[in-house]
């Protein structure tokens, strides 16, 4: 099979020009267990060299609501009453162990999205 590690720019565009010409190869076949070969290190280049950073949580959620058209009500099961789910929305309320908890299972955001650092350029007050 002979294939070797991606080390550099040229290694990584050249097993991406690899893997274009071998899309259609079937798997169980050489061509296929070349393709899965190459897909599994360009994968771990990328993610050490192109790392994706989680959303901000209320964007995420925000996202959440746009994609399934949900609404202020819709999140009261998990947040609380409207007025809480406002001060989330609006960044002056963080987000509660029980919020955060209900939201991963309510709407399947990735916990480690809400759990997320709220960086220092964003307003939350105090209030818990």
């Amino acid at each position: 099979m002979d294939i070797k590690p991606i080390k550099t720019k040229a290694d990584y565009k050249a097993a991406l020009k690899e893997i274009e010409s071998l899309m259609h190869a079937k798997p169980a076949t050489p061509a296929g267990d070349r393709l899965d070969v190459l897909v599994t290190l360009v994968e771990a280049y990328e993610a050490k060299h192109y790392p994706l950073e989680l959303p901000d949580p209320v964007e995420a959620i925000k996202f959440s609501m746009d994609q399934k058209g949900l609404t202020v009500k819709d999140l009261e099961p998990m947040i609380g009453r409207p007025n809480r789910v406002y001060e989330i929305l609006n960044r002056t309320r963080p987000l509660t162990l029980k919020m955060i908890w209900r939201l991963h299972k309510g709407l399947g955001i990735p916990a480690e999205c809400l759990i997320r650092q709220v960086d220092k350029g964003q307003k939350v007050s105090k209030a818990a």
